[in-house]
């Protein structure tokens, strides 16, 4: 995506901390969740990582960490990796990866939850991090019903856990072959959310943020904050599992 505004990375309110602390009731303790988001501008952008920042920091702690090798013991704590979208040839994953991919798969393999948006849904297919069973990755533009065509930032039809929405698309994927859950749909009924097992794909951008619809036919589909909510309780419902959470 582009944005007028320069990129920088940013917390909103209190950081959040990377030691894990008590959230609900004093009657009913919780203990927030740690993830991880992975960010190199722009094929992973600041922009995209401040939005999840923004949908998931209420529920959880967050840590950054990019392409340089992370310290020992750094995945530890680990719930969930979230790969976000932003510019570039999903093909740049060796280089960007190459540090801490054995790292991350280590994660997966015990048990640790994969969000990827956008490119970081790409990068899930069999070319990249190989962790879908039988399921290609694929792009939606390139589909022979779809309802856009060509690679440029536009908010598209949706339907999000049964309701009709418009949400935020720059050349996103959709999900072809094997057994998996859908979760949303593009216009022509292509899966553009799944989850499969421990893994939760999402074609659009759920994160987005206002700045990212300063084109004047965008204006109106500002979500305010509500595709944020939606993320958070797709994450928490079917890959964290804490829909016993009041998040809202």
């Amino acid at each position: 995506m582009t944005t007028k505004k320069s990129a920088r990375l940013r917390f909103s309110g209190t950081r959040p901390s990377y030691k894990n602390k008590s959230i609900g009731s004093p009657e009913q303790p919780a203990v927030k969740k740690t993830i991880a988001i992975f960010m190199h501008h722009p094929f992973c952008s600041i922009e995209s990582v401040n939005g999840v920042i923004q949908a998931l920091s209420p529920g959880y702690n967050v840590r950054i960490f990019t392409k340089h090798k992370v310290p020992d013991g750094f995945f530890d704590d680990i719930d969930m990796v979230v790969f976000p979208g932003g510019h570039g040839d999903a093909g740049s994953f060796d280089h960007l990866l190459r540090a801490n991919i054995h790292e991350v798969k280590k994660l997966l393999k015990r048990g640790g939850r994969y969000l990827g948006i956008c490119m970081g849904a790409y990068w899930a297919d069999s070319y990249y991090f190989d962790i879908l069973d039988d399921t290609r990755v694929v792009q939606y533009i390139k589909r022979r019903t779809a309802d856009i065509r060509s690679s440029y930032g536009t908010t598209l039809p949706v339907v999000w856990r049964g309701s009709e929405e418009r949400m935020y698309f720059y050349d996103g994927p959709t999900f072809t072959g094997g057994d998996f859950e859908k979760i949303a749909t593009y216009a022509n009924g292509d899966p553009m959310a799944i989850v499969q097992g421990s893994i939760g794909l999402i074609g659009c951008h759920l994160e987005s943020e206002q700045s990212w619809y300063q084109k004047k036919y965008m204006q109106a589909h500002w979500h305010h904050g509500e595709q944020h909510k939606m993320l958070l309780q797709f994450v928490a419902d079917y890959l964290l599992e804490e829909s016993q959470m009041a998040l809202f």
